[in-house]
C-alpha cells in the first residue's frame, strides 16, 4: 500500500515539474489535474488527437472543459454510440459517438420548422474549429455572436451566457482542443 502510495505521489511530482519547467505554456501547475483527466477521457473515449504544433497543456486543459461541461450534448448528434448509452444501466459507463464526435447536426424544434441546427464545430481544413479564429471564437464564446453573422444576430440556442464566464485562457485550451481533434464533414444525419 505504501509502495503505491508513493509511487503516486513521485508520478504526480513528476508531472507538476514538468509542467512548471515547459517554457511557453499559459497553463499553472495547479490545473495540472484537469489537464491529466482531459487526456484521461479522450484515450478512454478513443478520441484520437494530433497534437503536432499544438500546446499539450492547453489540449488537455480543453479536453478536460470540453467533455465536461456538455458540448458533446448538442455538437454530436446522436451523443452516444450505438447501444452505448450511460443512461441504459447496462451500458454502463457509457461510449461517446465518436463517428460524428462534434461534427453538429443535433436540431432544435420540430423537424418540420426547426429553429437551429448545432454546427460543425471540428476543425476546418485550415485547422480552425468551425472555421473560426481563436478571435472569432472568443466573440462567440463571450457574446453570442458568429462575427460571420450579421452584427445583430445572436446565438438563440448555444448556452453562451454560461460561457462567457470562463476566462479567456479556459476558451483558449477549448479552442486548441477542438483544433487537436478530427475534422469531420457536417454530421449527414441530423436529427433531434
Amino acid at each position: 500500500m505504501q509502495q503505491h502510495i508513493v509511487a503516486r505521489s513521485i508520478r504526480w511530482s513528476v508531472a507538476l515539474a514538468l509542467a512548471t519547467l515547459l517554457c511557453g505554456s499559459a497553463v499553472r501547475a495547479q490545473q495540472l489535474d484537469q489537464i491529466l483527466r482531459g487526456y484521461e477521457v479522450a484515450a478512454k473515449q478513443g478520441i484520437p488527437l494530433n497534437l503536432k504544433g499544438k500546446d499539450w497543456f492547453l489540449v488537455g486543459l480543453g479536453s478536460y472543459l470540453v467533455n465536461s461541461t456538455g458540448c458533446n450534448d448538442c455538437h454530436t448528434h446522436p451523443n452516444w454510440a450505438a447501444n452505448e448509452s450511460p443512461y441504459v444501466l447496462s451500458q454502463q459507463p457509457g461510449q461517446i459517438n465518436t463517428a460524428e464526435y462534434m461534427a453538429g447536426g443535433r436540431i432544435f424544434g420540430p423537424l418540420t420548422a426547426p429553429i437551429a441546427r448545432s454546427v460543425n464545430i471540428t476543425p476546418d481544413s485550415s485547422g480552425r474549429p468551425a472555421g473560426l479564429t481563436l478571435t472569432g471564437f472568443l466573440q462567440v464564446m463571450h457574446t453570442g455572436h458568429d462575427p460571420r453573422d450579421p452584427p445583430t444576430d445572436v446565438l438563440q440556442v448555444m448556452p453562451w451566457p454560461l460561457y462567457r464566464w470562463k476566462t479567456d485562457l479556459d476558451l483558449t485550451a477549448m479552442y486548441e482542443y477542438l483544433r487537436a481533434i478530427p475534422s469531420l464533414p457536417d454530421n449527414p444525419n441530423p436529427g433531434p
